[in-house]
């Protein structure tokens, strides 16, 4: 029995096949009282442009009298976290005496350089009338120049992000450039971030002045190349690619980022990203320590009585 592709516009033919370079399947990690699906760094990729962390929370519903998010004061070095939500709040606290509520529709960048301290909470009166978390946290690994800055914290409030609207197309830029715009926070690198709300059937050319590109489906689905991928999936697209991805028929909601490739490969520990392994055994000798007045790390000031201890 003979096939003609041509004639079945859901089969990718041509250079159509190779277009989505790769596809990630998150990973579920169990925080406690809520869980994570880990996209990045996978075993098959560690970074997108810088991104190399990027973990969906929730969405998940906390209860009245149930307990919410609790990170204690932890560590981080030779990294940028970019937290952003759909849905609920976070109070951010840090060792600079930054003490910032997030919800949706800001954004939260935190610039660790060569060392920092944070927490991230739903306080008690969340806890007493209850929730919903939805969002996403990225990790955006620093380029060598810019390890050992001191540390930064910076948010984006309401209405200052560039939105971009045309043909069921609705895209909130969070960071960097592209399609034209530019988001207002400063950033160590060329890199761009932004989140898609597709109407049925819209279609989204990704930007072409960066290197690396992705997209997060967040909710419904899309196509591309005549492939169709639900939610809960990272695509990596091939660099110099022309490529737009096209909503399902139930439309589509994504995550888009990418941008230049570092200088090379990075080493994670725990929270600590670094360009060498020297960089990051010092990072745990300095926790380690716990000399919270003299030392690399200190707490937040209104965050002080209890931190997460060095892993074994």
């Amino acid at each position: 029995m003979s096939w003609n592709p041509i004639l079945d516009a859901d089969i990718p033919i041509g250079d159509a096949v190779d277009l989505v370079d790769m596809e990630i399947v998150p990973r579920a990690r169990d925080l406690g009282s809520f869980e994570v699906r880990r996209a990045l760094p996978s075993a098959k990729r560690q970074m997108v442009g810088p991104f190399i962390f990027f973990d969906e929370i929730g969405p998940v519903e906390f209860l009245s009298g149930q307990k919410g998010v609790d990170i204690r004061p932890h560590p981080h070095i030779g990294l940028g976290t970019v937290t952003y939500l759909l849905q609920g709040r976070l109070h951010h606290r840090d060792s600079l005496g930054t003490d910032q509520w997030i919800k949706p529709g800001e954004v939260n960048w935190m610039n660790a350089g060569y060392g920092i301290t944070h927490s991230e909470r739903t306080d008690e009166d969340l806890r007493q009338t209850g929730d919903t978390m939805f969002g996403i946290q990225t990790w955006i690994a620093l380029p060598k120049d810019a390890e050992d800055d001191a540390a930064e914290f910076a948010h984006s409030g309401a209405g200052t992000l560039p939105v971009l609207e045309a043909e069921g197309k609705k895209v909130t830029l969070v960071l960097g450039d592209a399609w034209g715009a530019k988001a207002p926070l400063a950033m160590p690198s060329e890199l761009f971030y932004a989140d898609a709300d597709l109407a049925p059937h819209a279609a989204l050319p990704l930007p072409d002045n960066h290197e690396d590109r992705g997209v997060y489906v967040l909710r419904g689905s899309v196509n591309v190349g005549g492939a169709h991928y639900g939610a809960g999936r990272m695509l990596i697209f091939r660099p110099g690619d022309r490529i737009s991805v096209k909503a399902g028929a139930e439309g589509a909601r994504l995550m888009v980022l990418g941008g230049a490739t570092l200088e090379g490969p990075r080493y994670i520990w725990w929270n600590f990203v670094a360009s060498s392994q020297e960089r990051i055994e010092a990072a745990k000798e300095s926790w380690r320590a716990g000399d919270w007045m003299h030392g690399r790390f200190q707490l937040p000031p209104t965050d002080r009585d209890e931190f997460i201890p060095l892993p074994d």
